[in-house]
């Protein structure tokens, strides 16, 4: 019988977790855990207690069901210290700082905690699901924040400092809309769902939900389909230097603002020929995820897999 792993993949208002075999999703479950609130009103240290103790409760049961686990892997919202695999800081989660989600959780649990950025998990996740012959691939994450993740020749490339592929804090309108990072104009501001509602709002004066700013798109209201295009523009643009930089050809686009994809499909891939040079164009392929929004849980199973 093959492995078995847990793969976690953390949001704001809740985590999903699921057991892993073969690359299998065998046992799934979305918790509530609105952990961006209790970083806002409980310190640092009762935040971090907070969160290992809910993650703790959701191993439990996942073992009552499948009791032969062999690891632990957690895509978490932030910035990941290689070395000590501390999360540095966390945009959508503020006052975590250099904080060890890894050690209280393994002596919980009994079992190796592999924790990685969400987006890098996503991405290995990806890659593993598809790999692709020259091992190199590029995830861009649309949800409330934008998050990137890169693989180069098979490996999860996080960067000396954990911070490579932070697409969404690249900077796209200087002195723009301030960012949960601390900067202004940042990617996410203008690309995600957040970005969405942001842009709708300043057009009209009137607030909605991404998803109603999508149906209202998709019954052709002007004003919405030009929120979901400016997104793609912005997208596209930020990609385009990206795949300058590291000259990466299969780009992957997931999260949950990708159901949206066919709003802004035709801007973006407009503004990437635009701002690709010329001897990229055409040769940067950009698919849609194939992975049933798996891709988070998958990858943290696998580089759990990977360390133990």
């Amino acid at each position: 019988m093959s492995d078995i792993f847990i793969g976690i993949d953390v949001g704001g208002t809740n985590f999903r977790l699921g057991v892993v075999q073969d690359l299998r999703v065998i046992w799934e479950k979305r918790f509530p855990a609105d952990f961006s609130g209790v970083c806002r009103r409980q310190s640092a240290a009762e935040a971090l207690e907070t969160i290992t103790a809910t993650l703790n409760d959701a191993v439990s049961e996942a073992r009552a069901a499948y009791p032969v686990i062999r690891a632990i892997g957690i895509g978490f919202p932030g910035f990941i210290a290689p070395s000590t695999k501390h999360v540095i800081s966390s945009p959508n989660l503020p006052h975590l700082s250099n904080a060890d989600i890894v050690t209280p959780l393994e002596r919980r649990t009994g079992l190796s905690v592999a924790l990685e950025n969400d987006a890098s998990a996503a991405a290995y996740g990806e890659f593993v699901l598809s790999p692709q012959s020259n091992g190199d691939l590029i995830y861009l994450g649309l949800g409330t924040g934008v998050g990137g993740g890169l693989v180069l020749q098979g490996k999860l490339h996080g960067g000396v400092h954990g911070v490579a592929m932070e697409i969404g804090h690249l900077t796209v309108e200087r002195g723009g809309r301030l960012c949960g990072c601390g900067n202004r104009g940042c990617l996410e501001q203008y690309a995600s769902t957040n970005g969405v509602v942001q842009t709708y709002a300043e057009l009209t004066g009137k607030t909605l939900s991404a998803y109603d700013i999508a149906q209202a798109a998709q019954q052709k209201e002007n004003v919405a389909i030009s929120a979901f295009e400016r997104a793609g523009e912005y997208l596209a643009g930020a990609l385009a230097h990206i795949a300058k930089v590291v000259d990466v050809s299969d780009v992957v686009i997931g999260g949950g603002m990708s159901a949206s994809w066919s709003l802004m499909q035709v801007t973006f891939e407009r503004r990437l020929s635009e701002d690709l040079i010329p001897a990229l164009r055409g040769k940067v392929k950009v698919r849609l995820s194939q992975a049933q929004d798996q891709a988070g849980i998958i990858g943290a199973a696998m580089l759990a897999g990977r360390q133990g």
